[in-house]
């Protein structure tokens, strides 16, 4: 492919080549003069010989750039170098001095690449006074050094990219004559004067963690969350990644890229929450971060008040592994436009500004057909690459804008891959920083100079989840990049809607073309096919529930997080967690179900078999049906066939007997079936099985007892009769005693207690009821109700 980055449309002329050629053959001057005068030794002396080249080459003193300021000079600055010198050779080393180097100009952007990772002597030495002398360098004794230049005492005429190196000349007892034992290579940005057009640089600041929140949450009204670590709380407190990402961000004009379930975790910390105590689903302890978490949130909110903000699909969800691995799993897609959706709502109810949900960021910016499709399909309509995958074909001299139609209605918004991945590396390493900065300025100084009269727009998307050195690294480029005179800040909405570039490149590449090593990173098929089992789960479980919102929400979102791109390279925490989520679930499922029941026992041709449903959910459970099945309805059937269904509804906490009518046929043992069903069909947990003995009534037990129920019948007709001859007894004497009345007033009268004295006993009397009902459940062969 053509580098596009050659070209600033400048060449310098003849009078200054031979000017350069000239003041190299007189820097390597003394260096040939050095190596003429080397004595020949035997060949006895060749291993001495091989050990002195070794320590006498340019990587015996590790040469450290700790700060360079300013990073971009203009005329009439003092540039400041300092840093870190070590002898790492065995001999002292003498006579030595730290000076500077400035070369020629950079070709291209490919020039800066191919001069960051060679090492050569090329450049004129600055010299004179502005060197840091050291009259002995012990081995392994770091020293530092600082210089100072006038910016005009340096090398530096027309616009561009300078090599700058950082030298260290010295002697030693094997080589008594100058000679560069170390070196450290830096660009210098070179532009005194305003650009009339700038470059429009998009800086995205992503906010993005790994996830920490469950799918548990506490059974008060509150519904307290639980978090599996209270590694976010380190993330947000003063000194934290987080913490350093907004606090830089909020001075610099970039755009911010958030992950809405950043911010809704965040937000739960505000309030109570429970912390997973070593990674234990049944221990938790109080969270005590709400103060940090508030602060963090308030900050931000202030922050963002007036600035764009890009929502991901909640959970940032892992691109690549859907399109790869996730399509034939069901419901994957449809997940992944609710998260979308969950994105925007998200975002607006804590940060209250309406965030951009157009946009998709597969990992790396990597795309193919795929993926492309995927990011597309929840409804976002640009797609943030990279330009190391979406590449040039060379068509174009220079580095195109970063918009380009790829069809469909569909954008691709093409970060360079040069400045985005810029600092990756270890940025704790002051010298690393240093470098880093350096070159993130060159390559856009030199992106600026490829066609400087015509504006094109850049766009950077760092790396998701920068460190805080990363951050603090990126903040001192993009400061300076900020203060330079060839680049000026714009949002991503300008970005995506520039002018694309005719000749710039707009064919996806191939599925072929995706990186093998981020394939190894993305989350298996597996892992999809468990998410759609938990969700099948799920769907089962929420249609019997009273309150439906206390589980959909906390497990859906779980579910999304479980698809996360912060799960590349975690394949066993990844594991975990989606273990995690299903195991919880499968226990609030078995909350509900039946009592095993042990053998029951009937004694006649019908009765009623009770069935307990259990209900251990804090909330009511409904739109239930419990159906009794009997094997073998020739002997026992329930209701009027072999089956029969009841509606089932149990309050929180409680159980509920539910009874069925059943007919006896046969003698013997018959085995029933008990089965929760939902209201769709389809069963709910496990079926329980018990016996029903059954004993049929023979023909003289019926004859006993039809003996005794004739008897009954005699008795009952006997007392009648007796109760009737009494009553008109009664009736006679009642009638003689008022006739005696009238005849004589003076007979004294029968007392009450002597007239019932002598009235008869009843046998018909009943004697008072039996005690109270047994409410303990019976044992081993119940007995059914008749």
């Amino acid at each position: 492919m053509a580098e596009a980055a050659d070209f600033q449309g400048m060449t310098p002329s003849p009078a200054r080549r031979w000017l350069r050629r000239t003041g190299a053959l007189l820097a390597a001057a003394p260096l040939l003069a050095g190596f003429c005068q080397l004595p020949v030794a035997p060949s006895a002396h060749a291993a001495e010989r091989s050990a002195a080249a070794e320590v006498s080459g340019s990587r015996t003193v590790d040469v450290s750039l700790d700060t360079l300021s300013p990073r971009v000079p203009s005329d009439g600055d003092t540039l400041t170098v300092s840093g870190r010198i070590v002898n790492k050779g065995k001999q002292t080393i003498t006579d030595a001095h730290v000076g500077l180097r400035v070369g020629p100009t950079m070709g291209g952007r490919s020039a800066i690449d191919d001069a960051a990772q060679s090492n050569p002597y090329a450049g004129t030495d600055v010299g004179g006074k502005y060197v840091a002398k050291f009259s002995k360098l012990a081995p392994g004794v770091p020293q530092t050094f600082s210089i100072s230049v006038p910016v005009d005492k340096l090398p530096l005429s027309s616009d561009g990219v300078y090599q700058l190196g950082v030298t260290l000349t010295g002697r030693t007892a094997a080589a008594a004559y100058d000679q560069i034992l170390g070196i450290e290579r830096t660009f210098l940005p070179w532009q005194p004067d305003a650009a009339d057009t700038k470059t429009r640089t998009t800086y995205l600041w992503p906010l993005i963690s790994t996830s920490h929140m469950t799918a548990e949450t506490g059974s008060n009204e509150q519904q307290t969350p639980v978090f599996k670590d209270d590694d976010l709380a380190a993330e947000i407190a003063p000194g934290g990644r987080l913490q350093q990402l907004l606090a830089l961000g909020k001075n610099l004009d970039v755009t911010w890229v958030v992950d809405p379930d950043l911010l809704a975790s965040v937000d739960a910390m505000t309030r109570s929450y429970r912390v997973q105590v070593n990674g234990s689903s049944t221990t938790t302890t109080a969270g005590t971060h709400q103060a940090v978490a508030k602060q963090w949130l308030s900050e931000l909110e202030n922050t963002v008040e007036n600035e764009e903000v890009v929502a991901l699909p909640f959970a940032d969800p892992d691109l690549a592994s859907l399109a790869h691995n996730g399509k034939t799993a069901t419901g994957s897609l449809s997940r992944l436009k609710d998260a979308t959706t969950v994105a925007a709502t998200t975002v607006e109810s804590i940060l209250h500004v309406t965030p951009s949900t157009d946009y998709a960021w597969p990992a790396n910016g990597a795309i193919d057909p795929s993926i492309v499709k995927v990011a597309t399909s929840a409804g976002a309509d640009t797609v943030i690459a990279r330009s190391d995958s979406l590449k040039e074909a060379g068509s174009l001299p220079y580095t195109p804008s970063a918009a380009r139609p790829i069809g469909g209605g569909t954008t691709a918004v093409v970060a360079d891959a040069r400045l985005s991945t810029a600092f990756q590396g270890d940025m704790t390493v002051a010298g690393n920083s240093t470098l880093a900065v350096q070159k993130f300025l060159a390559q856009s100084l030199m992106f600026s100079l490829q066609v400087p009269a015509k504006q094109r727009s850049v766009v950077v998307a760092p790396q998701r989840m920068p460190t805080a050195s990363q951050a603090q690294t990126m903040a001192q480029a993009l400061t300076a990049l900020q203060d330079g005179n060839w680049s000026q800040s714009a949002d991503l909405s300008a970005a995506t809607k520039a002018k694309p570039d005719a000749g710039a490149t707009t064919r996806v590449p191939s599925a072929a073309s995706y990186s093998s090593s981020l394939r190894k990173q993305e989350l298996p098929q597996t892992a999809f096919d468990q998410i759609e089992r938990t969700q099948d789960d799920l769907d089962s479980f929420q249609v019997i529930l009273a309150d439906k919102s206390r589980v959909v929400t906390p497990f859906g979102r779980a579910m999304d997080r479980s698809m996360s791109t912060s799960w590349r390279g975690r394949s066993t925490d990844a594991a975990l967690y989606r273990d995690g989520v299903e195991g919880y679930l499968n226990r609030l499922t078995e909350s509900v179900g039946l009592i095993e029941k042990s053998e029951a026992k009937l004694s006649g041709r019908s009765a009623t078999i009770p069935v307990t449903v259990q209900n251990n959910l804090v909330q009511g459970v409904d739109h239930l049906t419990l159906r009794l099945t009997s094997t073998q309805p020739s002997r026992l059937s329930i209701g009027d066939g072999a089956y029969d269904e009841q509606p089932v509804a149990v309050s929180g906490g409680h159980s509920q007997s539910v009874k069925f009518t059943t007919n006896a046929h046969a003698n013997g043992r018959a085995r029933v079936v008990a089965q929760l069903f939902t209201e769709d069909g389809r069963p709910y947990g496990p079926e329980v099985a018990f016996d029903v003995k059954v004993t049929e009534i023979t023909a003289t037990v019926m004859l006993v007892i039809a003996g005794g129920v004739l008897l009954l019948v005699l008795a009952g007709f006997r007392m009648y009769t007796q109760r009737k001859r009494a009553a008109a007894r009664q009736a006679t004497q009642e009638s003689e005693s008022a006739q005696a009345d009238g005849e004589d007033e003076d007979a004294p009268e029968a007392s009450e207690a002597e007239s019932g004295a002598h009235e008869p006993e009843h046998p018909s009397d009943r004697s008072p009821d039996t005690a109270s009902e047994i409410t303990d459940p019976s044992g081993t062969g119940e007995r059914v109700d008749r």
